[in-house]
């Protein structure tokens, strides 16, 4: 069974102080990793206070991208130290876990389709490796380099990996509704667009509204939780919202 596992980057940074590691929450995490031993699993993580401060000094988005290469490396050397901090603490954890840095082998073209091969993440699944993933830069035809968020690749890989289940570990306890509260399942966008901004919702600013969308679109059952139900949903478990 393929899991993904996306850990958010509010969860393992302080997103309000550049380049800040929440080392106790990031431990946590992979504690609980490393615990639940899953069989087969691929972790991606965010930018949270690395990626997002210099992706936002050099005017990188999703949709505006830049070919000033001093800008796009800043925005990938700040995202590879994040990567280094998390392969630190799960490997510490007993998690056999290596990178793979997406600027190296994603590529999008001129309409902003990306491809993402996994031969390589295919080939670490099968040696025993956790491959791990973030967001990062990614060339686009005739736009330079544009933000290729860890969200995105969740949704590529379950589809090219044929996931079985999805897991966002986020910075609340799941897709909240007007009251505040967590909803429960989701198997329709219609039934929370209100909740979420409205029908015309959409993901260019990487909220909840785009998160619902694309798994709603993916099929494969997802979960959006809390850090406090990470073992939970390792040990096989939906909690916070199920999206399927």
């Amino acid at each position: 069974m393929t899991t993904i596992l996306k850990l958010g980057g509010s969860v393992i940074t302080e997103k309000d102080t550049p380049e800040t590691v929440d080392s106790e929450a990031l431990a946590a995490a992979a504690e609980a990793i490393g615990t639940a031993d899953v069989e087969d699993l691929v972790v991606v993580h965010g930018g949270g206070s690395f990626g997002h401060h210099h992706a936002e000094a050099h005017g990188v988005t999703a949709t505006q991208g830049s070919q000033d290469a001093t800008g796009v490396y800043a925005i990938h050397d700040a995202m590879g130290r994040l990567d280094d901090h998390v392969i630190e603490a799960l490997q510490g954890a007993g998690v056999p876990a290596v990178p793979v840095h997406p600027f190296s082998v994603a590529s999008r073209d001129a309409d902003g389709e990306t491809t993402l091969p996994t031969d390589t993440i295919e080939r670490l699944r099968a040696e025993g490796f956790v491959p791990v993933l973030f967001g990062d830069v990614v060339v686009q035809a005739g736009a330079g380099a544009t933000i290729l968020s860890g969200d995105e690749i969740v949704v590529l890989l379950a589809r090219s990996l044929a996931a079985d289940r999805i897991g966002l570990c986020s910075g609340v306890p799941g897709v909240l509704d007007e009251s505040g509260a967590v909803i429960d399942r989701i198997a329709d966008f219609s039934a929370v667009a209100e909740a979420l901004g409205g029908s015309e919702a959409t993901d260019v600013t990487g909220g909840m509204a785009g998160k619902v969308r694309a798994l709603l679109e993916v099929g494969t059952p997802a979960s959006i939780f809390g850090p406090g139900d990470l073992s939970a949903f390792l040990a096989g478990e939906n909690p916070g919202t199920l999206i399927e």
